[in-house]
């Protein structure tokens, strides 16, 4: 049998709370966007035990210490892109040898794991995310399905954009040692624009030079609109970009009334909220194991594991829309201020 996801204690009360101010079990389930049967396991399990805290489960004795585990815990909150191997080379100082898969085990059990780094937000960003969320919870999978997400993405021939990742419990995303600051204008070996709707992967452009508003506009008129015929979206679609410069120039605002296109209202800072990012990291995943050897090699590779991304991929990352406008609404007010999120995967 498969192991499960283990929640932790906050979102265990999360659950728990409303239930005793006597909200029904539908309804925490459409907050919180957990599953029916998690959400009444946990309940449960509060009626019978009259706590929240997981239960300790048979198994073999942890090999780290409670000394070695307040000293792993204590670097973590203090240097959160610590790696796993930094950590077992700390403990092997101390006598204990340990495997990464160990480090991690414990990190969970203390409610930690390892997860992106998550862009820091102004103000401003902060309500218009807000905003946008509370617009379009409601917004049935239909109207998603609707939607032609775009984006462009950087691809480097060597490392493939680097990992960053840190150690950080699920509500302190937004903690500032815990965000990245943003690079606009990085240099980059390839650059890519795609599309996809929840049917399937669109067009994928590579893009050579500075983009400007001219070339951006030639992009979507011969990848854009072929796309939209090919994936059959019919009438009523929307075409999602985010507000960088060259999508929100007056010329390109002209070009798509002109197409008769409609844009999705889109929140500053938020690359989170496009599922694109998702296949982006897909992408790059696929491409690391394939190892091109030159620029030539690398277009190839992209192009080719672009389209052999399943269909059921893209319909997944729509289906589960909903998730993160509840994300971005139990998040409290950030007062701090923020940047653009990096492509990662697995610590290391």
């Amino acid at each position: 049998m498969a192991n499960t996801r283990e929640l932790c204690k906050d979102i265990r009360d999360k659950i728990v709370d409303p239930h005793k101010a006597g909200m029904g079990y539908r309804t925490i389930v459409k907050q919180l966007g957990e599953k029916a049967t998690t959400v009444g396991a946990i309940i449960r399990t509060w009626k019978k035990f009259k706590m929240t805290i997981n239960h300790p489960q048979s198994g073999a004795a942890c090999k780290i210490s409670p000394h070695g585990a307040s000293m792993i815990m204590r670097k973590v909150r203090d240097q959160p892109r610590t790696t796993r191997q930094d950590l077992v080379n700390d403990l092997k100082r101390t006598g204990s040898t340990v495997s990464k898969k160990t480090i991690s085990n414990t990190l969970r059990r203390h409610g930690l794991k390892s997860c992106s780094e998550i862009p820091l937000l102004k103000p401003a960003h902060v309500q218009a995310r807000l905003k946008f969320a509370n617009d379009h919870l409601d917004d049935p999978e239909e109207e998603w399905e609707k939607v032609i997400w775009s984006d462009e993405t950087k691809i480097e021939l060597f490392g493939l954009n680097a990992t960053r990742c840190v150690w950080r419990k699920k509500k302190d995303e937004y903690n500032t040692k815990n965000t990245i600051p943003t690079v606009k204008h990085g240099g980059g070996n390839i650059v890519l624009c795609g599309c996809f709707s929840a049917k399937e992967t669109g067009r994928l452009h590579r893009s050579e030079g500075r983009m400007d508003g001219a070339m951006y506009r030639e992009i979507l008129a011969n990848n854009l609109l072929p796309s939209v015929r090919a994936l059959k979206m019919g009438r009523g679609w929307f075409f999602q970009h985010d507000n960088d410069q060259k999508h929100t120039a007056r010329s390109t605002k002209e070009w798509l009334r002109k197409k008769h296109l409609k844009v999705l209202e889109w929140p500053s800072q938020s690359p989170d909220l496009n599922p694109l990012e998702n296949l982006w990291r897909e992408l790059k995943v696929r491409i690391a194991q394939r190892k091109p050897r030159n620029l030539k090699d690398l277009e190839k590779v992209c192009m080719e594991e672009w389209v052999k991304i399943p269909a059921a991929v893209c319909a997944n990352l729509v289906q589960n829309y909903r998730k993160r406008m509840i994300s971005v609404i139990s998040v409290p007010n950030i007062k701090f201020c923020l940047s653009d999120v990096s492509n990662t995967y697995v610590m290391q």
